[in-house]
């Protein structure tokens, strides 16, 4: 058991709150508190007639009522719950990044600051989704602001390259098994480009490309190796679905987050950079998905 908190960013944005309930019953299932952090180098304009009022200062105010209506949305949501909050005067990327390193997960809202389409992510989650030190979980595939439980009955994993050990396969089991759901291992493969020449484009069973032909079997066969590698130390008694599917990875895992309550996808730090940068199935999934996407950083 960990004392580490389910951190979540807040803004005081209706996605913002529905992080709050989300996480607030993430923190439920595995028994432990929940940190709301507020961090921001707000716009000194709005709030500027409240703190008048009030004869305090713009950010006091604002930073009062963003974490103190979070705060009694996490404990509405799950009375008893244990609630810390906290105050960053910095850009939330930075705050939430440093959060993160005595955090057990990030839990953040999808919310693009321009608002100008609602399939493109806001900066905030990015940024932290590609540097952080623990899963940052970011909701995707609900648009009327409400946190639900549950309803599709299973946890999907992307399978990556090196899937013996990996982080994202021990938090995406640890999930299946605390929510008592299945586990989806799904791992993407294409054949060389020779190979395809002469073959129809594929169709689709249940939102998956069908195969579409026997040159490709041997690139399935590897990827169906790597789909039991990675669940080899599932633990007995957990229900277990392999897929190997044909396809760009992006679409692939896209595709089954359609069925999924969470998708889980791990991250891997490059030499030379700093923290994790998302490569392009993360941050396509991070886009597109239709459930909350965990990104999970894979560590040296």
């Amino acid at each position: 058991m960990t004392d580490l908190p389910i951190v979540v960013g807040v803004d005081g944005s209706e996605p913002s709150l529905r992080a709050v309930d989300w996480a607030a019953d993430e923190a439920a299932l595995r028994a432990v508190p929940l940190r709301l952090v507020y961090a921001s180098l707000w716009d000194r304009y709005e709030g500027a007639l409240t703190a008048q009022e009030l004869d305090r200062p713009v950010e006091e105010v604002m930073a009062q009522d963003v974490v103190g209506t979070a705060r009694e949305r996490a404990e509405r949501r799950r009375p008893g719950a244990k609630v810390t909050t906290a105050v960053r005067p910095e850009e939330p990327e930075y705050a939430l990044v440093r959060e993160s390193r005595t955090a057990l997960a990030v839990v953040l809202g999808c919310r693009g600051r321009s608002g100008i389409a609602e399939a493109l992510l806001g900066s905030v989650s990015v940024t932290v989704a590609g540097h952080a030190h623990c899963p940052v979980i970011v909701l995707r595939g609900s648009y009327d602001n409400q946190a639900r439980s549950g309803t599709r009955g299973r946890v999907a994993l992307g399978v990556g390259e090196k899937p013996a050990g990996s982080a994202a396969v021990r938090f995406a089991t640890e999930e299946a098994v605390l929510r008592g759901v299945p586990l989806e291992a799904v791992r993407a493969w294409r054949r060389p480009a020779h190979a395809t020449t002469g073959h129809p484009p594929p169709d689709f069973v249940r939102g998956y490309p069908r195969l579409a032909g026997e040159p490709a079997h041997l690139y399935e066969r590897q990827a169906g190796e790597a789909v039991e590698e990675a669940l080899r130390d599932a633990p007995a008694g957990l229900d277990v679905r392999r897929a190997a599917v044909e396809g760009h990875a992006r679409d692939v895992l896209i595709a089954a987050s359609y069925e999924a309550d969470l998708l889980v996808v791990g991250a891997r730090r490059r030499p030379g950079h700093f923290g994790l940068q998302l490569g392009r199935v993360a941050h396509g999934v991070l886009h597109h998905a239709a459930c909350p996407v965990a990104v999970v950083p894979e560590l040296p």
